[in-house]
């Protein structure tokens, strides 16, 4: 990672460093001086990462970045799958100044006087901001203007980044800029969009039963050669765990192929992420009109009953049950939240295709 325009490619540090820069300027680390750190939900405010798939890649790259001890992470207590705050720690200080040497503007450095140039009207709005994107980058989107790019049918980010700067990423980094502040510069402008992740997914036997969703893989195999035989879901998708909740636009394209929308349900671990999972999709789901998404009662009640004395211990705290809405989960509730409170878990894979075979449907 020491190419700058490699950097560019991971978007949360380019913003987290944007920011400390501008607070931090170039002065040195002093005795008792704080460390500098924003809240997470802001920087991905700011810096144009709201879409679902944006928010994953920014969650893992922070995860891998703090690992590197770039970052430093607090996590929402007692859920530890969401990031509080990020911090640049003063040992990591030094290390951005190198890595970012070429993005940073120096004491002295002058801009380029943006005034002198002639933008496209897309871009005119530059020699008002104050922006340390390298010119070259602008002159590149002013020629993808300049050659008609306001006209061109829309694409996704990554292959308008790849006809632009020869970059698949570079788009995704800019995003964190000043460019893309409100009525400047925008993807609609640019003519793409972001595309959310597809599901893994299977068309049962029938189109006219419901939806159904599995955290994991293994599991998703067993219920998906068992519907063959129990004819009871019109389709089965492999939700991935977290990446369900990030990617659920693509239950359109489900809908799509089986020829309309379904109730969804879904069957997944019992821990607080496992409930909190769908439960996050549901959102989704119901802000785009579509009903929310249901547990699958019996396969809950199929893991309570076979994971019975078989529970395994969870790293978060008991006080998890209370970040998440049992309710969701019906006449389980009750076990359910007994279940946390002893800070134990239950893997969705005790519902096994031995067991499952058996079961008429």
């Amino acid at each position: 990672m020491s190419d700058p325009q490699e950097l560019m490619r991971w978007p949360v540090l380019a913003a987290a460093v944007r920011r400390w820069w501008s607070a931090r300027g170039n002065i040195e680390p002093r005795e008792r001086k704080l460390a500098f750190s924003c809240d997470w939900e802001d920087l991905l405010t700011q810096a144009g990462l709201t879409s679902a798939e944006l928010r994953r890649e920014a969650d893992r790259d922070a995860r891998r970045l703090a690992d590197a001890g770039l970052l430093k992470l607090k996590l929402v207590k007692y859920r530890d799958y969401e990031i509080d705050r990020i911090t640049i720690p003063f040992a990591a200080e030094d290390r951005l100044r190198k890595l970012f040497a070429d993005e940073l503007p120096a004491p002295s450095a002058a801009l380029p006087n943006l005034a002198a140039y002639d933008w496209q009207p897309e871009l005119l709005f530059l020699p008002k901001v104050r922006t340390s994107v390298p010119l070259d980058d602008l002159q590149k989107l002013n020629q993808f203007f300049e050659k008609g790019g306001r006209d061109r049918e829309p694409l996704p980010i990554k292959e308008r980044s790849l006809e632009i700067f020869g970059d698949e990423k570079r788009l995704d980094a800019l995003r964190v800029t000043a460019l893309f502040r409100p009525d400047q510069l925008s993807l609609e402008l640019l003519r793409c969009f972001t595309v959310p992740l597809p599901f893994g997914w299977k068309r049962g036997p029938i189109s006219s039963g419901p939806v159904l969703v599995l955290e994991n893989a293994a599991t998703w195999d067993t219920y998906c050669r068992w519907n063959t035989v129990a004819k009871k879901y019109s389709a089965v998708i492999f939700g991935n765990g977290y990446q369900f909740s990030e990617s659920t636009a693509s239950i359109q394209m489900v809908f799509d192929e089986i020829g309309g929308a379904r109730p969804v349900l879904y069957f997944g671990d019992l821990d607080p992420t496992g409930v909190w999972i769908p439960q996050q999709a549901s959102l989704w789901m119901e802000g785009k009109g579509f009903a929310p998404i249901q547990a699958d009662l019996q396969s809950y009640a199929w893991l309570l009953a076979l994971g019975a004395g078989k529970e395994t211990p969870r790293k978060e705290g008991a006080e998890d049950s209370q970040s998440v809405n049992l309710s969701w989960l019906g006449i389980h509730a009750e076990p359910i939240d007994a279940l946390f409170a002893r800070n134990h878990r239950l893997a969705q894979e005790y519902v096994t295709w031995e067991f499952l075979s058996k079961q008429p449907g």
